[in-house]
């Protein structure tokens, strides 16, 4: 009973951890997903982490402090999730950007993993995004990674600290921005070719004023927009491992902004 007392706190650190990841993070917290199933591999988790990370003379004690511990824990797993879930969406930023030089800004679809509205091409991309990142195994070096987080922020880190001296929000900041732009660059060849077909069309308006460049313009926007997406889906794999990379290298960049400020 003693030993219980002592290490049951540090369990539900770990838990609270791990639980507020599955919360954000992308493929574990769609509507599809049971919530008993997010619960039940939280826990799971948090034993093996409890096993492996717990029981190496860690003690916390049961005092006001202790809440504090627990907002820290959630924070950070909702913190690990954001960055997951903020890269993935890329594609559908990407998306909505496609939709509206095309035609399609108008036609939204309801996803079905989130229940929420999102644009048509980016949630065509989005549901390839998650079939290469299951096929890679993404899923596993996820939760290979939230394990591994505690060899980086260990329940006596100093988030805190990081957040107070700015370095968490310069680090959001800018991994805001950078997927902006990744999403622009996504997006670009087919937003720079429906401009172009603007251009033509505005030089068409001015030489031949008699046709109706807005009759003639729609449909050929989305001929043009949908043979493009052909040709550029069978590169989407290459870009996609390539935003894996960027992932993973973010969240080993908010790992080590903890670390050094606590080295400090």
């Amino acid at each position: 009973m003693d030993q219980i007392v002592e290490y049951f706190p540090i369990f539900l650190l770990i838990f609270c951890r791990m639980t507020s990841f599955f919360v954000v993070a992308p493929l574990f917290n769609m509507k599809g997903v049971p919530n008993t199933f997010k619960i039940g591999l939280g826990f799971f988790l948090s034993l093996i982490v409890f096993m492996t990370y717990g029981l190496k003379e860690q003690t916390v004690p049961m005092d006001a402090a202790y809440i504090l511990y627990i907002f820290r824990e959630v924070l950070i797993g909702l913190l690990m999730g954001y960055i997951v879930y903020l890269f993935m969406t890329i594609v559908q930023t990407a998306g909505a950007l496609m939709d509206m030089q095309i035609g399609f800004a108008m036609s939204n679809v309801i996803d079905p993993m989130t229940g929420v509205s999102a644009p048509l091409l980016g949630n065509f991309k989005y549901m390839l995004l998650i079939m290469v990142f299951l096929s890679v195994n993404g899923h596993h070096y996820l939760l290979t990674a939230l394990m591994d987080s505690y060899k980086w922020m260990p329940m006596s880190n100093e988030l805190f600290s990081a957040i107070y001296n700015g370095s968490i929000t310069e680090f959001l900041s800018r991994a805001v921005g950078n997927a902006f732009l990744l999403a622009m660059q996504v997006a670009a060849p087919l937003v720079i070719a429906m401009f172009l077909t603007d251009v033509g069309l505005g030089f068409l308006a001015k030489t031949a004023p008699q046709y109706n460049v807005f009759v003639i313009g729609i449909p050929l926007k989305l001929l043009l927009g949908l043979a493009l997406l052909i040709l550029v889906l069978p590169g989407l794999s290459a870009i996609f491992e390539r935003l894996f990379a960027i992932l993973f290298d973010n969240l080993e960049q908010l790992l080590g902004i903890v670390q050094q400020t606590a080295s400090q």
